[in-house]
Formats: C-alpha cells, sequence, structure tokens
C-alpha cells in the first residue's frame, strides 16, 4: 500500500498542516516512482526490462533541457537500487510503497547516496573524494550511489580522474550523471554509461497532469490558460508547474487565460489572428493599430512578432497536412482561424512571411525600441502582401502578365494556374526552378537585386533569350580547330592566368589548325614570354607540334573584348522582350545583370557542321 508524503514530496502528496510552511508545486508534486514519471515512457520500458534481467548498468547517463526530471529520475533510480521492503530483497522498478531507504533518498539525506553538484565541485580533489569513498562498503543499504548534476561542468582533470573508476567501479557502487549539456561531456565517459534522453513532454500530456494538480489543489483552471501555461513551459514539467504556481496565486484559486496572458506577457492568440488576417490582407494601418493595442495590453513586442510568426506555422501546418494532423495542442478557435486562413494563402507566400518574421524577431530582440523594430517588421509584411510569390514571377516570366493579378495573399489556393506560355509571339525566356529564390528575396523587399544573381553561383537558373543559344559544345581536348578552342582548352586546364592573357590581352592574326600553327599579335598588358609558353602547353596537352608566331600588326578583336561586346547587345536585346519588360516595369530599381544560355540552338549548330564538311571537302 502506497503511503502519502506527509512533507509533499511525493506526487500524491497530501495537504500539508497549517504550521508546515509552504512547499511549491514543483516539489510538492515531485515523482516519487517510475509510474509517476510523465512522458519518459520508452525510458522506464528500458529500466524495467534492464532489472528484471539482471542487466543493471554501473553508470547511467541522463541528458534533457531543463525540468525534464533528471535529478527526480536518478533519485527514483537510487531509490529503485537500494529498496528494500517486505518480499523485496533485491533492486527492482516496482516499488508499492515506502521502503527502510526511500524516504532519505527522496529527501537527499541518505549515508550512501551522495547528490554532488559539478557545477560547484569541479575539481580533481572533489572527484578523488569520491573515488575514496567509493573503496567502502556501503553503510546500512544495498549500494552506494552517486548521483552528479551538472556533469558537464567538471574540469577536464575532474574527468581523466574518474575514468577509471567509472569504467570498473567496486560491485556495489553505481554512477548516475545528469546534464543539459551531453555535448560537453567527454566521449570516454560516455562510452562508460548507458545514456537516456529525457523527451520533453508533450502538450497534451503536461495539460492532463495540470489538470490533476489543479483538482488536487481545490482550484479551478480553463483549459485555454493550461494549454497556454503548457506552450509556455516549452516541455518542462518544472517550468510549468511554476508558472501553474504563479498563475494560481494571481488567479485567487481560478486560473483564465486572460490572467496567464497578462502574468506572462502573452498577446492574446485570437488578436494575433486577427493582426495576421489584417497584414495578409496588406492594410498596414489596421495591422500597426492591432500592434499597439496589444503592447498597451502589456504583451511584449519581440513577444507578438513571436506569436505572429507561430499563427504562420499553425497555417502552414494546417495547409501541408490538414486540420487534424496540425492541431494538436491547439484550440477550438485556432484551428477554424487557421483552417480559414490555410485555404486563402498559398505555400510560397506562408513561407516567405515565416522568413520574414524570423528575422524581425531577431531584429525586435536587439533594437534599442523593440516596438519600432516590430513596427517596421508590419510594415515589410503588409508591403509585400501583394508583391509577386516566387510561382506567380515564374509563371510572369514565362509569359504571363503582372497587371490585373489577384494578390498572392488573398487569391484562393484552388485557383488553377494560368497558361504559363501566354499570347507572345516570340519564345519565351527560359526559368530555371532556382528562379524561386531570388524571387522570395525580391518579395522580401531587394528589388534593387532582382537580376543580381544571375550568374553568381546558381542561385539563380538564369534568364535566357531562346533565340540565342550556345557554341556548339566540341571535344576539343586534343585537336583544337580554333583560337577559341585554345582558349577553352586552356580553361579547362584550370591554367587561368593564361586564359586570362589570351582572352584580353592577345589579338589573333591568323590560325591554321592543319599546321598547327598560330599567329598572334601581344597586346599591352601580355607578358612577352607567352608564346613560348603556349607553344610548350600545347604540345603537352595534344601531343602535336605547334608553333606560335609573334606578328607585328594587330588582327581580330580580342575574344573577350568581344565577347563582352556581344554580350552587352544581347542584354540591350533581352531587355526588349515583354515578358522582361514587364518584370522591369514592376520591379524600377531592378537590373539584368548577365545572361546565361540554355536551351542549344540546333540550326547553328547544323550550320556549323555543314560549314565544317565543305571545309573538308574542299
Amino acid at each position: 500500500m502506497k503511503k502519502k508524503a506527509t512533507d509533499g514530496e511525493g506526487s500524491g502528496a497530501a495537504d500539508a498542516g497549517p504550521a508546515k510552511p509552504y512547499v511549491v508545486l514543483a516539489r510538492k508534486y515531485r515523482p516519487a516512482t517510475f509510474e509517476d514519471l510523465i512522458g519518459q515512457s520508452a525510458m522506464v520500458t528500458t529500466l524495467r526490462n534492464a532489472f528484471a534481467s539482471g542487466r543493471i548498468a554501473q553508470g547511467y547517463m541522463l541528458t534533457g533541457v531543463r525540468g525534464v526530471g533528471k535529478t527526480t529520475t536518478a533519485r527514483i533510480l537510487a531509490r529503485a537500487l537500494n529498496y528494500e521492503a517486505p518480499g523485496f530483497d533485491k533492486p527492482t522498478i516496482d516499488m508499492p510503497g515506502l521502503g527502510v531507504h526511500c524516504k532519505d533518498i527522496m529527501e537527499g539525506r541518505h549515508p550512501d547516496v551522495f547528490e554532488i553538484d559539478a557545477a560547484s565541485n569541479t575539481g580533481v580533489d572533489n572527484i578523488r573524494e569520491i573515488i575514496e569513498s567509493a573503496q567502502y562498503t556501503p553503510l546500512v543499504a544495498r549500494t552506494k550511489v552517486f548521483i552528479i548534476d551538472e556533469v558537464h561542468m567538471l574540469s577536464k582533470g575532474a574527468f581523466n580522474a574518474l575514468l577509471k573508476t567509472l569504467e570498473e567501479p567496486p560491485g556495489h557502487v553505481r554512477f548516475i550523471f545528469a546534464t543539459t549539456e551531453i555535448r560537453k561531456v567527454p566521449v570516454t565517459v560516455l562510452s562508460r554509461c548507458q545514456r537516456f534522453d529525457l523527451r520533453r513532454v508533450e502538450q497534451p500530456v503536461l495539460v492532463a497532469h495540470f489538470t490533476k494538480i489543479v483538482a488536487n489543489e481545490h482550484a479551478k483552471a480553463d483549459d485555454d490558460a493550461l494549454a497556454l501555461i503548457a506552450r509556455a513551459a516549452e516541455g518542462s514539467v518544472r517550468d510549468g508547474l511554476s508558472i501553474l504556481d504563479q498563475a494560481i496565486a494571481m488567479g485567487e484559486g481560478h486560473v483564465t487565460a486572460r490572467k496567464v496572458r497578462d502574468m506572462l506577457g502573452l498577446a492574446d492568440r485570437a488578436r494575433v489572428f486577427d493582426l495576421a488576417e489584417a497584414l495578409f490582407k496588406g492594410d498596414a494601418a489596421t495591422s500597426l493599430a492591432a500592434l499597439s493595442s496589444l503592447h498597451q495590453d502589456g504583451a511584449e513586442a519581440a513577444h507578438i512578432i513571436s506569436d505572429l510568426a507561430e499563427a504562420v506555422h499553425v497555417v502552414a501546418r494546417i495547409k501541408a497536412v490538414g486540420e487534424e494532423p496540425a492541431g494538436e495542442g491547439l484550440s477550438i478557435e485556432e484551428k477554424r482561424r487557421g483552417t480559414a486562413l490555410s485555404a486563402q494563402l498559398s505555400m510560397p507566400y506562408l513561407s516567405r512571411a515565416w522568413q520574414m518574421l524570423l528575422k524581425g524577431i531577431e531584429e525586435t530582440t536587439r533594437a534599442p525600441n523593440p516596438l519600432a523594430a516590430a513596427e517596421m517588421v508590419l510594415i515589410r509584411l503588409a508591403y509585400t502582401a501583394d508583391l509577386p510569390t516566387p510561382d506567380d514571377l515564374i509563371r510572369t516570366l514565362g509569359g504571363g502578365t503582372l497587371s490585373g493579378r489577384l494578390p498572392s495573399a488573398a487569391r484562393p489556393a484552388s485557383e488553377p494556374p494560368r497558361d504559363q506560355r501566354g499570347s507572345l509571339n516570340a519564345a519565351p525566356p527560359v526559368v530555371t526552378a532556382q528562379a524561386a529564390n531570388v524571387a522570395s528575396s525580391i518579395a522580401a523587399g531587394d528589388d534593387d537585386e532582382l537580376f543580381d544573381s544571375l550568374d553568381d553561383g546558381g542561385e539563380f537558373g538564369g534568364l535566357e533569350d531562346a533565340d540565342a543559344g550556345p557554341s556548339p559544345v566540341v571535344d576539343r581536348s586534343r585537336d583544337p580547330r580554333s583560337f577559341a578552342d585554345v582558349v577553352d582548352l586552356v580553361g579547362q586546364k584550370r591554367d587561368a592566368r593564361l586564359k586570362i592573357h589570351l582572352e584580353d590581352h592577345v589579338s589573333l592574326v591568323k590560325f591554321d589548325a592543319v599546321a598547327g600553327s598560330i599567329d598572334v599579335f601581344l597586346l599591352p598588358g601580355a607578358p612577352p614570354e607567352i608564346a613560348n609558353e603556349l607553344r610548350e602547353k600545347l604540345n603537352a596537352w595534344t601531343g602535336k607540334r605547334w608553333v606560335v608566331v609573334l606578328s607585328k600588326a594587330p588582327g581580330e578583336t580580342p575574344i573577350g573584348v568581344a565577347r563582352r561586346e556581344r554580350e552587352a547587345a544581347e542584354l540591350e536585346s533581352l531587355k526588349a522582350h515583354p515578358a522582361v519588360r514587364a518584370v522591369l516595369q514592376a520591379f524600377p530599381n531592378a537590373k539584368i545583370a548577365d545572361v546565361r544560355r540554355l536551351i542549344p540552338d540546333v540550326a547553328a549548330e547544323a550550320a556549323d557542321s555543314r560549314s565544317d564538311d565543305e571545309s573538308a571537302a574542299g
């Protein structure tokens, strides 16, 4: 039969007497058995099977965020190792009542269970005391247990001193470590322990736990209020109980959602959705008024932006997986509002809003005036509500038109895609799927960067004139047929210095592929030894004898200069394309930085082939 703890330490603690000091909920309802632990079923199952089979490890490593029960689990584990009661003479997970040593262990005053705070006992001398103590048998219990909390705070020397004893401890000794920073624990220590990662407790589990505690405390709490507390706890039972304790005191025994919001400085969820709807409609005035109202009611500016981002996340989840799978932890009102918005907003728009809000949270947190920073975030969001999303921009570049387009935020998600080719007579420009990256940055307000990244690292796949194809791709690695082939071969061999000189500082006078002869004129900037260097490298690369002669008179325009002139002309021609002109009108500060050919010009290839055949025949 279970005994109720008289001092409020057990999970089923009775009400303290009038003379006893008040015990906070986090201590009063601290679990005393593995059955009382919530949200850690995987660990409990593993330990139950291990104890039943006698496979009890010499060391355990408990890790997890604050407040999930690491120290409490360590105490319960120490109690299980030393459990003694009528009918129980060996370690066991099932502890039906208080045993001989249970009360002292749970209260932290048992002579054979040592709780050490590594944050204040970091040195080698402290570990030496543990090692010396481990050599002696327990005084009264079955097993001597060392619980080291925040073990990652130990010094390197302390860890090294502990290794040997941890690897081969006496049979009567067990080590239990707890830490929130598992990555700071040396792998040599981790490899000697069984590791258990305590999970964050899910919101529905926390709400159910809080409901039981509120009933035991003879208080009242609204479901929405408990959901807010569980959300603010972020998976930490201790944090949630601390907030609940404060909320009960503030509400004089009745916890309401409004009082929890006032206490935590949270924005009303319904008002957050109202703010989101105004933003998605592009109504900056209403959005700023809503922000001001929330701020005056006590909500912090950074919290409002964070809650707005969470609302966007809720809408995106509902749109991605549906209302029921995404609705865990949401109130009925949140599900209704989120479902309505998900039907109106496109996923690209939601992704863009999420990215802007994430950046806005950082700006608001760091700004000297958080409210002003939050207002600027909302203004940016409202301004971009009617800007094209990446898919809109791609369709527009594919032949659509920007005039008369519904704002992407207000356009129904079920609207069928419009004709991607439109009615343009000329061939449409080619846009790769990677154009969405740059389009997203445009929508975020970087209008002057529209095409700055057209050929920078491949972030934008390129806007190309489909009428202008690239030069035919020819295998020139063995026998270049033109001076351009020679320059390409130098580029393939990654000789950047020689390639630059050949492109910009060398004028071709004559090229004879059959004789292997090249006549060039050196322009200012070309090194005088470039002819010999080119000859030796061509001989090595092609296995053919080449002769490079310096001429006294210039010949053709350097191929690099000619290419840049051609590209400049192509760029001007491209600006006249109807689709590109529409984009430039929509983004006046935009510019086209470069042109990349994507579709081969089949006709040009055929012409080149015919020309080669005729030359061979002649």
